[in-house]
């Protein structure tokens, strides 16, 4: 697979840095971040540079600063192995531990409401969801922040206050600060899961990206799943403050470790300041980056933070699936907030024990994701094929197993429903959130899983991996900025629709409760099926070159 691409390619890859002004200057050896040939840049006063003999004839110009070489070692394609695969590690690591935050407190929150005399079940279940709020905030603010400055500050301080907040929950005085600090923690948490992608792409060629991206994804999948169990067993030995000292403590090692060993893996800005270095050494004034966008900092901010917007209000499909997504992503949360309750107060659960229920989330989850990979290797071969005879493979292809997660969310939240309900044995309800789980895989899971969103569970998996690589395709250019605005309004939901899920199973009671749940998700068992008939016209119908 050849390493080189065209300008058009180029600017996909840094739609917002390269200079597409002066792309035709740079031959086209030198067209890809990860060149394997290209020139020198000029560092002396006489500003010539020598044509290679496979550009003879094409004119460069002198003052564009470019890697020096196919073995340069300022191209992160070029560093050893063992630092790119380390850089993974630590990110993937990070990227576990930080989603394990969002439901690690979960069982313990009855004692927490003891220790603190509070009675309000609503507070009870926001303490828990509103670090997914968090989740919404900070990738409109880190994403951009990464673009002008690259990845490796916006790592680092977002590590350490991640850190600080952490230790904040743990010390806590009263439920008003805890809530604060859960707030923060999550949104600066939200980090690694908005840029660490992009770190991986930004070192391991795509054609060997896979392990290294399997490892990333599987981070936010399972996190959520054990944050319970491992919570539930902590609170219960050690009390429920030891649960944010063990996320701290770890998520310590991890930074200190990022700060020993990471490096900036952003070309933009690699390039830029070696632009700057040679400006300092030669004198050189007019010497820029390829990847120079011309744009002031504030302008760079600006379009990445309103783009994702832009898409929401004025994209019909982009709107369509936030709204989906927000559905599906608020049942996650709406789960996490009331295992612990129902279990506790239905079947007599202690505080170690009904972590365990999350397991069954778990394992639908697994089951969910084997599914989609199955099914997904069978479509490639089929869309090669397509791809090789007509040239076009549609973005609707992608959403193939999203109507079956939209039927088994539905399904799961009767079964969980009424046998918690009836006081069946305590497999029945975990059968049902097996079932969910499966089903919130093919809704959720998708999208995150092969470029590096936020996942949680199988039946989310199935949802969230179809919608996600939908909004990829269909959105190449800005498909971070779709899946951005994915991202936000989903964390909104996962925030503020725990909210009433107490009142609500108070109300209703366990099986009217989850059934009215399952029918608002049967009134959208449509969706699936108009976006695969009539998504390609919508995606025609929305000008995107304003973006």
């Amino acid at each position: 697979m050849s390493d080189k691409l065209t300008d058009v390619e180029l600017a996909k890859t840094y739609p917002d840095q390269t200079d597409t002004e002066n792309a035709e200057t740079i031959p086209e050896g030198q067209q890809h971040v990860n060149d394997r040939s290209s020139e020198k840049p000029v560092k002396s006063s006489d500003n010539t540079n020598t044509p290679s003999p496979n550009n003879a004839g094409q004119e460069v110009d002198p003052n564009v600063v470019w890697w020096d070489g196919e073995d340069d070692p300022e191209n992160p394609y070029n560093w050893p192995g063992w630092r790119k695969y380390l850089n993974c590690g630590l990110i993937s690591a990070l990227t576990f531990v930080t989603p394990l935050a969002s439901s690690i407190f979960a069982p313990a929150v009855p004692t927490l409401m003891v220790d603190f005399r509070e009675s309000n079940q609503e507070l009870a279940s926001f303490v828990v969801s509103i670090y997914v709020l968090g989740f919404a905030i900070g990738p409109l603010v880190m994403a951009p922040l990464s673009e002008l400055y690259g990845r490796l500050p916006v790592y680092h301080i977002c590590n350490l206050c991640f850190l600080a907040f952490t230790v904040g929950c743990a010390l806590a005085p009263n439920m008003g600060a805890l809530v604060t600090f859960r707030f923060l923690a999550g949104t600066f948490g939200a980090c690694p899961l908005t840029n660490g992608g992009g770190s991986i792409s930004d070192m391991i060629h795509q054609d060997k990206r896979a392990i290294a991206m399997s490892a990333f994804s599987i981070g936010p999948l399972i996190g959520p799943i054990l944050g319970p169990v491992v919570g539930g067993v902590v609170a219960d030995k050690k009390g429920w403050r030891w649960v944010f000292w063990i996320v701290a403590i770890v998520s310590g090692a991890l930074s200190a470790a990022m700060i020993v060993s990471m490096r900036e893996t952003y070309a933009p800005v690699i390039l830029q300041r070696k632009t700057k270095r040679l400006i300092k050494e030669t004198g050189n004034t007019d010497l820029r980056s390829k990847l120079d966008s011309r744009l002031s900092k504030e302008d760079t901010f600006k379009r990445a933070i309103v783009r994702p917007m832009k898409l929401l209000i004025f994209s019909p499909i982009c709107t369509v699936f936030a709204l989906f997504m927000a559905l599906v992503y608020g049942y996650l949360y709406l789960l996490f907030t009331s295992v612990t309750f129902v279990f506790k107060g239905a079947y007599g659960f202690g505080t170690s024990t009904v972590g365990l229920v999350y397991l069954g989330l778990g394992v639908g989850s697994f089951i969910g994701l084997a599914w989609f990979s199955v099914d997904t290797t069978r479509k490639i071969k089929v869309m090669k094929e397509r791809e090789h005879e007509t040239g076009d493979v549609k973005p609707e292809v992608r959403l193939g197993l999203l109507p079956v997660g939209s039927l088994l969310l539905p399904v799961g939240f009767f079964i969980y429903g009424w046998t918690a309900d009836k006081h069946t044995h305590w497999m029945g309800p975990i059968i049902g959130l097996t079932v969910i789980g499966a089903g919130m895989v093919t809704n959720i899971t998708a999208p995150d899983l092969s470029f590096g969103t936020d996942n949680h569970l199988s039946g989310n998996i199935i949802c969230f991996m179809a919608v996600s690589m939908y909004l990829v395709d269909a959105y190449s250019l800005y498909s971070a900025s779709a899946l951005a605005a994915n991202t936000v309004i989903r964390s909104i939901a996962g925030a503020v629709l725990p909210l009433c899920a107490l009142k609500m199973y108070a109300t209703l009671g366990l099986g009217w409760g989850n059934s009215l749940l399952a029918f608002i998700a049967l009134a959208l068992l449509p969706v699936p099926f108009l976006i695969q008939r009539y998504g390609e016209k919508l995606r025609m119908k929305f000008d995107n070159s304003s973006l």
